[in-house]
Protein backbone atom coordinates (compact mmCIF):
# COMPACT_ATOMS: atom_id res chain seq x y z
CA UNK A 1 0.00 0.00 0.00
CA UNK A 2 1.09 3.22 -1.10
CA UNK A 3 0.97 6.59 1.33
CA UNK A 4 0.83 9.80 -0.34
CA UNK A 5 2.12 12.79 1.45
CA UNK A 6 1.49 16.30 0.93
CA UNK A 7 4.13 18.63 -0.53
CA UNK A 8 4.97 21.49 2.38
CA UNK A 9 3.58 24.55 1.12
CA UNK A 10 6.25 27.19 -0.36
CA UNK A 11 6.17 30.82 0.38
CA UNK A 12 4.53 32.87 -2.87
CA UNK A 13 2.43 35.63 -3.69
CA UNK A 14 -0.45 36.92 -0.98
CA UNK A 15 -4.21 35.24 -2.17
CA UNK A 16 -6.10 37.70 -0.52
CA UNK A 17 -6.32 41.34 0.29
CA UNK A 18 -5.10 40.92 4.05
CA UNK A 19 -2.76 38.63 3.13
CA UNK A 20 -0.80 40.98 0.78
CA UNK A 21 -1.72 43.66 3.72
CA UNK A 22 0.49 40.99 6.01
CA UNK A 23 2.99 40.91 3.50
CA UNK A 24 3.69 44.39 3.44
CA UNK A 25 3.82 45.07 7.13
CA UNK A 26 6.10 42.56 7.41
CA UNK A 27 8.22 44.00 4.72
CA UNK A 28 8.06 47.31 6.30
CA UNK A 29 9.29 45.67 9.49
CA UNK A 30 12.34 44.05 7.73
CA UNK A 31 13.22 47.84 6.01
CA UNK A 32 13.26 48.83 9.89
CA UNK A 33 15.56 46.07 10.87
CA UNK A 34 17.46 45.91 8.84
CA UNK A 35 18.09 49.86 8.70
CA UNK A 36 18.45 49.85 12.36
CA UNK A 37 20.77 46.63 13.30
CA UNK A 38 22.01 46.02 9.71
CA UNK A 39 21.63 42.94 7.96
CA UNK A 40 23.78 40.34 9.94
CA UNK A 41 22.37 41.18 13.67
CA UNK A 42 18.70 41.51 12.63
CA UNK A 43 16.99 38.06 12.61
CA UNK A 44 13.87 36.52 11.81
CA UNK A 45 12.28 37.06 15.43
CA UNK A 46 13.46 41.22 15.32
CA UNK A 47 11.16 41.01 12.06
CA UNK A 48 8.20 38.92 13.39
CA UNK A 49 8.43 41.02 16.76
CA UNK A 50 8.55 44.34 14.86
CA UNK A 51 5.77 43.67 12.44
CA UNK A 52 3.76 41.73 15.20
CA UNK A 53 3.44 38.77 13.39
CA UNK A 54 4.35 34.82 14.04
CA UNK A 55 7.23 33.32 12.29
CA UNK A 56 5.19 30.94 10.71
CA UNK A 57 3.26 33.70 9.02
CA UNK A 58 6.92 35.13 8.01
CA UNK A 59 7.37 32.12 6.37
CA UNK A 60 4.47 31.99 4.52
CA UNK A 61 5.65 34.65 2.66
CA UNK A 62 9.45 34.29 2.24
CA UNK A 63 11.73 31.01 2.62
CA UNK A 64 14.58 33.21 4.36
CA UNK A 65 15.79 36.18 5.72
CA UNK A 66 17.83 36.85 2.14
CA UNK A 67 14.84 36.32 0.31
CA UNK A 68 12.64 39.31 2.33
CA UNK A 69 16.38 41.61 1.42
CA UNK A 70 15.85 40.89 -2.03
CA UNK A 71 12.26 41.57 -2.22
CA UNK A 72 12.84 44.00 0.45
CA UNK A 73 14.81 45.95 -1.90
CA UNK A 74 12.90 45.62 -5.22
CA UNK A 75 9.96 46.69 -3.25
CA UNK A 76 11.87 49.96 -2.06
CA UNK A 77 12.83 50.49 -5.51
CA UNK A 78 9.06 50.36 -6.93
CA UNK A 79 7.74 52.70 -4.23
CA UNK A 80 10.29 55.44 -4.91
CA UNK A 81 10.42 55.25 -8.51
CA UNK A 82 6.09 55.65 -7.99
CA UNK A 83 6.60 58.67 -5.88
CA UNK A 84 9.62 60.57 -8.22
CA UNK A 85 6.81 59.28 -11.33
CA UNK A 86 4.16 61.04 -9.22
CA UNK A 87 6.13 64.10 -8.27
CA UNK A 88 6.74 64.98 -11.74
CA UNK A 89 3.94 63.90 -13.96
CA UNK A 90 2.90 67.64 -14.34
CA UNK A 91 6.16 69.07 -15.41
CA UNK A 92 6.47 71.17 -18.87
CA UNK A 93 9.61 69.26 -20.14
CA UNK A 94 12.40 66.89 -19.39
CA UNK A 95 14.73 69.57 -18.05
CA UNK A 96 12.07 70.61 -15.26
CA UNK A 97 11.65 67.36 -14.16
CA UNK A 98 15.01 66.50 -13.21
CA UNK A 99 14.39 69.78 -10.96
CA UNK A 100 11.41 67.96 -9.58
CA UNK A 101 12.29 64.80 -9.84
CA UNK A 102 15.68 65.70 -7.87
CA UNK A 103 14.08 67.80 -4.93
CA UNK A 104 11.37 64.62 -4.68
CA UNK A 105 14.31 62.12 -4.26
CA UNK A 106 15.89 64.58 -1.68
CA UNK A 107 13.04 65.29 0.48
CA UNK A 108 12.49 60.88 0.16
CA UNK A 109 15.48 60.12 1.14
CA UNK A 110 15.90 62.64 4.25
CA UNK A 111 12.25 60.69 5.47
CA UNK A 112 13.63 57.46 4.55
CA UNK A 113 16.73 57.45 5.67
CA UNK A 114 16.90 53.62 5.44
CA UNK A 115 17.05 53.01 2.19
CA UNK A 116 20.47 53.51 1.77
CA UNK A 117 21.39 51.27 4.74
CA UNK A 118 19.27 48.74 3.19
CA UNK A 119 21.12 48.72 -0.09
CA UNK A 120 24.44 48.84 1.14
CA UNK A 121 23.54 45.91 2.92
CA UNK A 122 22.33 43.83 0.16
CA UNK A 123 25.76 45.34 -1.67
CA UNK A 124 27.34 42.47 0.63
CA UNK A 125 25.16 40.07 0.81
CA UNK A 126 24.40 39.22 -2.30
CA UNK A 127 25.78 42.03 -5.40
CA UNK A 128 23.06 41.25 -7.59
CA UNK A 129 20.27 42.45 -5.50
CA UNK A 130 22.31 45.36 -5.14
CA UNK A 131 22.79 45.51 -8.89
CA UNK A 132 19.56 44.69 -10.07
CA UNK A 133 17.84 47.48 -7.99
CA UNK A 134 20.01 50.31 -10.28
CA UNK A 135 19.72 48.33 -13.37
CA UNK A 136 16.24 48.79 -13.26
CA UNK A 137 16.41 52.35 -12.15
CA UNK A 138 18.69 53.10 -15.06
CA UNK A 139 16.78 51.52 -17.65
CA UNK A 140 12.89 53.47 -16.89
CA UNK A 141 16.04 56.71 -16.59
CA UNK A 142 17.15 56.07 -19.88
CA UNK A 143 13.91 55.65 -21.32
CA UNK A 144 12.91 58.63 -20.73
CA UNK A 145 15.97 60.50 -21.39
CA UNK A 146 15.46 59.16 -25.03
CA UNK A 147 11.40 60.14 -24.83
CA UNK A 148 12.32 63.45 -24.16
CA UNK A 149 15.29 63.71 -27.16
CA UNK A 150 12.53 62.68 -29.24
CA UNK A 151 10.52 65.38 -28.37
CA UNK A 152 13.18 67.75 -28.78
CA UNK A 153 13.52 68.74 -24.85
CA UNK A 154 17.08 67.89 -24.68
CA UNK A 155 19.84 67.22 -27.17
CA UNK A 156 20.15 63.92 -28.80
CA UNK A 157 23.36 61.47 -27.15
CA UNK A 158 23.94 58.68 -25.41
CA UNK A 159 21.10 59.22 -22.87
CA UNK A 160 22.24 55.56 -21.04
CA UNK A 161 25.36 56.91 -20.24
CA UNK A 162 23.39 60.42 -18.69
CA UNK A 163 21.24 58.40 -16.90
CA UNK A 164 23.94 56.49 -14.66
CA UNK A 165 25.79 59.84 -14.49
CA UNK A 166 22.51 61.63 -13.47
CA UNK A 167 22.27 58.50 -10.88
CA UNK A 168 25.33 59.11 -9.54
CA UNK A 169 25.05 63.18 -9.21
CA UNK A 170 21.37 62.15 -7.13
CA UNK A 171 22.61 59.43 -5.35
CA UNK A 172 25.86 61.53 -3.81
CA UNK A 173 23.66 64.61 -3.59
CA UNK A 174 21.54 62.20 -0.93
CA UNK A 175 24.12 61.07 0.84
CA UNK A 176 25.42 64.60 1.93
CA UNK A 177 22.38 66.55 2.07
CA UNK A 178 19.57 64.47 3.03
CA UNK A 179 21.73 61.88 5.15
CA UNK A 180 24.45 63.81 6.37
CA UNK A 181 23.45 67.16 6.61
CA UNK A 182 19.93 66.18 7.30
CA UNK A 183 18.83 69.13 5.65
CA UNK A 184 15.39 68.28 5.39
CA UNK A 185 15.42 69.44 9.23
CA UNK A 186 15.80 73.00 8.34
CA UNK A 187 12.65 73.72 7.02
CA UNK A 188 10.38 73.73 3.84
CA UNK A 189 12.78 75.12 1.05
CA UNK A 190 15.88 73.53 2.12
CA UNK A 191 16.90 71.88 -1.06
CA UNK A 192 15.87 74.93 -2.91
CA UNK A 193 19.93 75.94 -3.57
CA UNK A 194 20.94 72.67 -3.96
CA UNK A 195 18.32 71.98 -7.18
CA UNK A 196 18.87 75.25 -8.18
CA UNK A 197 22.52 74.40 -8.26
CA UNK A 198 22.05 71.40 -10.26
CA UNK A 199 19.60 73.00 -12.85
CA UNK A 200 21.96 75.68 -13.69
CA UNK A 201 24.32 72.55 -14.48
CA UNK A 202 22.12 71.38 -16.68
CA UNK A 203 20.55 74.18 -18.55
CA UNK A 204 23.84 75.93 -18.96
CA UNK A 205 27.12 73.46 -18.24
CA UNK A 206 30.12 74.59 -16.73
CA UNK A 207 32.07 75.95 -19.74
CA UNK A 208 32.20 79.60 -19.57
CA UNK A 209 30.08 81.81 -21.88
CA UNK A 210 31.53 84.25 -23.89
CA UNK A 211 30.03 86.68 -21.81
CA UNK A 212 31.54 85.22 -18.66
CA UNK A 213 34.96 85.36 -20.44
CA UNK A 214 34.31 88.91 -20.81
Amino acid sequence: MSITTQAPQTPGAPKTARGARTRSKILAAAEEAFGSLGYHRAGVTDITKTAGVAQGTFYTYFSSKEEILRELVMDLGHKLRAHLAAQVINSSDRLEAEEQGLRAFLEYLAEHPSLYRVLQEAQFVDEAIYQKYYETFARGYTEMLNAAARKGEIRAGNNEHRAWALMGLSHFLGVKYSLWDQRAKHGDGAFDPIVETISDMLRNGLALSGRDRG
